[in-house]
């Protein structure tokens, strides 16, 4: 009669149970690196996030374009992409509606800035908007301005979803104590579909803007 040699299963046993131990702890292991694999995803991408709020917008469909800044929310014009302290952190600046210099209506955008980028864009104080448009339309862009100390940049242009054509309408450091009109005429490029304007202060001072205007006066295709 054969027999079973104890040593030999107890061998067996031990084997399968450290076997079953061993995997058991590389599971564990596994879900602990997917985990910490995604926490440190969660982690960079919620700075990513919130880095990418450049500019603050308040919409009002019954405001249009708002360009004499009459129309306000919780301080900022509607209808327009601004550039805020909130928005540009390495700024130190104040955005004012301004109810005792103005040229239309009863108030204008003023800019009181004490430190402020020189790249433009959502670098630095301001605003900007698009509206949409059509190659070879024509539009007269006019608005009234006064500076005291600051640099100014107004550029306008076509843009398309992948990229823009632009010109400067003025760069200007100028002192200009009484309201100073500006117009540009701007035809809209080959394959751009929409027309852009923006803003900017590149240098600290105080700066007001009214009764900005932009305006079709000629059809493209």
């Amino acid at each position: 009669m054969g027999y079973v040699n104890a040593k030999s299963l107890a061998g067996k046993g031990s084997f399968n149970g450290g076997l079953k131990l061993k995997i058991d702890i590389m599971k564990t292991l596994i879900y602990r690196i997917r985990n910490l694999s995604l926490l440190v995803t969660i982690a960079a991408i919620v700075p990513l996030c919130s880095c990418t709020r450049m500019s603050k917008h308040i919409r009002d469909k019954t405001a249009g374009m708002n360009g004499s800044f009459e129309i306000t929310k919780s301080g900022l014009p509607v209808n327009w992409l601004v550039y805020t302290p909130e928005t540009v952190p390495t700024g130190d600046f104040d955005i004012i509606i301004d109810t005792a210099e103005y040229k239309d209506g009863k108030q204008s955008l003023k800019f009181i800035v004490r430190e402020c980028s020189t790249i433009g864009g959502w670098h630095s104080p301001g605003f900007c908007n698009e509206y949409s448009a059509l190659p070879g339309d024509i539009f007269r862009i006019s608005f009234w301005i006064r500076n005291h100390g600051s640099e100014f940049v107004i550029i306008i242009g076509g843009v398309s979803v992948s990229k823009g054509e632009y010109d400067t309408i003025v760069k200007s450091q100028e002192t200009i104590d009484k309201w100073q009109l500006f117009e540009y005429y701007y035809t809209i490029p080959e394959k751009m579909k929409a027309i852009r304007i923006q803003l900017n202060i590149l240098q600290p001072g105080t700066f007001w803007i009214d009764d900005l205007k932009i305006e079709k006066v000629g059809s493209g295709k």
